[in-house]
């Protein structure tokens, strides 16, 4: 019997996946991603030129993105079926072959592939690449350290009720804000209101070749940004101090 074998794909550049995580692509046979309709998917793209011709291809296509709210129980209960019928599907190609799934960023960090894991880890085995996470290339992208000494880092997501949001910001050293997206003005908004809104980055596209990086007090309060967005704010926590020559 075959495996699910979770590949991370890094933060976007193909040279920065794992040594490990390439020789499983170059070896798949079949490989699954998820993507929206009518698109190719960020996984498919990251991997252009490193599957074998003869692999093939099953595209996890959501049936749902932005057109219902996301903490809905219509929403839940069609994601919810989504899943379950495409751990079924790979169950039974894993009866013959491993299955390669494709996961930007690391598979077990807020990742669509854990949705399939918890679904299929109790009846085939399920394996892991590691891969580097989306908000490391960010903050490589903006060269400067993230967090000193004793600064606490905090990963929040930027679809959360603007209450909980603030909350998390004022207790946050370091802070990273994900799924920014179409939220954008929200998560600006909230670090308005904890007065850390000078010291935000966004970048967008991280190491890939669109990448764009701006401090966020200069973006439009009315702009969007991609769905591969991250917001930084970094720490300023305990270090020596550097001393005079």
């Amino acid at each position: 019997m075959g495996r699910i074998i979770g590949v991370g794909l890094g933060p976007g550049a193909a040279d920065l996946m794992t040594v490990r995580a390439r020789e499983w692509l170059m070896r798949a046979r079949h490989v699954a991603y998820f993507r929206k309709r009518g698109h190719p998917g960020q996984a498919r793209r990251i991997v252009q030129g490193l599957l074998a011709p003869t692999a093939v291809e099953h595209a996890m296509e959501y049936p749902v993105t932005t057109e219902l709210r996301f903490d809905s129980v219509a929403y839940n209960d069609v994601l919810a079926r989504f899943y379950d019928e495409w751990a079924a599907r790979l169950l039974a190609l894993t009866a013959h072959d491993d299955v390669v799934v494709l996961c930007e960023g690391d598979p077990l960090f807020y990742g669509s592939f854990m949705h399939l894991h918890v679904r299929l880890s109790h009846r085939v085995a399920v394996e892991v690449v590691p891969g580097l996470p989306g908000m490391v290339g960010c903050w490589a992208a903006l060269g400067m350290p993230m967090t000193w000494g004793d600064d606490v880092l905090t990963v929040v997501l930027g679809t959360l009720p603007p209450d909980r949001l603030v909350a998390h910001m004022q207790a946050a050293d370091a802070l990273v804000v994900m799924k920014v997206g179409r939220h954008l003005a929200q998560v600006r908004r909230a670090l308005d209101r904890v007065g850390r809104l000078d010291q935000a980055w966004l970048v967008e596209f991280g190491t890939m070749p669109q990448q764009r990086v701006r401090r966020l007090a200069d973006v439009g309060p009315d702009e969007r940004c991609p769905y591969f967005s991250l917001v930084l704010v970094h720490g300023h926590g305990r270090r020596p101090q550097e001393r005079g020559a």
